[in-house]
């Protein structure tokens, strides 16, 4: 039997994960602001559904990948407050994670938004 309050208790948690992450970490303040601006420039541009789900999707991922990223860098000083280089070594790794992620939302990006953007400046003129 599922235990329904469990689950909204769950839910209840994960929400607070975003909040803080949104509220207190400055990386993904930077990726809220951004993915806004692509949010409404796909809007300008009229995006296809599909050029919307691999935004989303792309937004989604970078977004999850900074909160793994935050997660582990807070284990990582928790478990060991001062400097040692295995810490710094898997902060780095999660980091760099972060950062492919983050290049490869760029890229669809720039395939999928720029390619519209030529199809429209294309049109008008």
């Amino acid at each position: 039997m599922i235990d329904f309050r469990k689950v909204l208790r769950s839910f209840r948690f994960a929400g607070q994960g975003i909040i803080d992450l949104f509220r207190f970490e400055n990386n993904a303040k930077v990726h809220l602001l951004v993915a806004i601006l692509i949010i409404i420039t796909g809007f300008v541009l009229h995006l296809s559904r599909t050029e919307w789900a691999i935004i989303l999707v792309q937004i989604g991922l970078v977004w999850a990948a900074e909160a793994f990223n935050t997660a582990i860098e807070k284990l990582c000083d928790f478990v060991s407050p001062g400097r040692h280089p295995q810490i710094k070594a898997i902060k780095d790794l999660s980091s760099g994670a972060v950062l492919i992620l983050a290049i490869t939302a760029v890229t669809v990006g720039i395939i999928i938004l720029g390619g519209r953007l030529i199809d429209t400046l294309s049109i008008t003129n």
